[in-house]
């Protein structure tokens, strides 16, 4: 990784593509690169990226995979960016709280869901897909751990579709949360919030959306309305016949929490310890059914995108 200093007045650059279609107030969708970069082995994730954008393409908007590449924020990558967070060994993850140590010291990183609903709103997106939100961990009452990304959310006017919360979090602690900061949750065609590899968390949405359209007139009446910038939230979940299998879920995850506190895991690790066990614990099961969301969260981002576009 370069360690060069950045100049201070150059630490965000949308692409030609991304910047011309902003300005023509042309859809886009801004695209996270954690998942490439640590979410799927070689050379898979390089083929996931490409695929995730063409996607975004097919519903009319242009995709703005976003990460930073020594210290600068790049809003919208080229096959040459896609290839450096693919394949750049010890590439760091960075949430939002890293992005200025990043680009004052010219450092590169994928950029999780708080880092990329950042530079996305900074840059003028207002919609972002993704797998499955951070949200509250179980035992919070004693570890106060807690995702970063629903602080963003709660104060970042972006609108991200996702599959609901990583399903190794404590669910309806993370609803509360979201309620409690002024976080909107709309379910698409669901009235239960999504459990990420599976289609239910079992918890109920208040508010069930049917069409793109709707989501874009949920995002005009938060402009009309006022008020603090918070995020809306599509809740989309992973169909049924391409879900984990809920038995196996549960029992692999059973298994992976009883590990992790047997070998005393815990802060940032335990979330990447749960994932990878989950993986390996379902022979590889667990990564296509989050394929499997995000593609659909793609979608769905790619047609609220156009269908904001017409109206603004």
């Amino acid at each position: 990784m370069r360690t060069t200093h950045q100049p201070i007045d150059n630490v965000l650059r949308p692409s030609d593509e991304v910047a011309d279609a902003l300005a023509q107030g042309a859809p886009v969708v801004a695209l996270e690169s954690t998942i490439i970069s640590h979410g799927l082995p070689q050379p898979r994730n390089l083929e996931v990226a490409a695929e995730l954008e063409e996607i975004v393409r097919e519903a009319g908007a242009v995709p703005a995979t976003i990460a930073v590449l020594d210290g600068v924020a790049r809003v919208g990558l080229d096959r040459d960016g896609l290839k450096r967070i693919a394949t750049e060994p010890d590439l760091r993850k960075l949430g939002f709280r890293d992005l200025p140590a990043a680009a004052a010291l010219g450092v590169s990183g994928a950029t999780t869901v708080s880092a990329t609903s950042f530079l996305a709103a900074r840059a003028g997106i207002r919609i972002f897909a993704t797998g499955g939100l951070g949200g509250v961990h179980r035992e919070w009452t004693t570890t106060q751990d807690e995702s970063a990304d629903l602080d963003m959310l709660s104060r970042t006017r972006i609108t991200v579709v996702c599959a609901g919360v990583k399903s190794i979090l404590d669910v309806p602690a993370t609803l509360q949360r979201l309620e409690t900061r002024g976080v909107s949750v709309a379910g698409f065609r669901t009235d239960e919030f999504p459990g990420f590899y599976l289609h239910t968390s079992g918890e109920p949405i208040d508010w069930r959306i049917e069409t793109a359209a709707e989501a874009a007139e949920i995002m005009r009446a938060q402009d009309a309305l006022g008020g603090p910038e918070a995020a809306l939230i599509v809740a989309n979940p992973v169909p049924v016949g391409e879900q984990l299998d809920p038995a196996l879920h549960d029992r692999v995850l059973a298994e992976a929490l009883a590990a992790a506190e047997r070998e005393k895991v815990s802060g940032q690790a335990i979330t990447p310890f749960l994932l990878d066990y989950l993986v390996r614990g379902t022979d590889g099961a667990s990564l296509e059914a989050n394929l499997a969301a995000v593609r659909g969260n793609v979608r769905v981002a790619g047609q609220i995108a156009a269908s904001w576009s017409r109206g603004n």
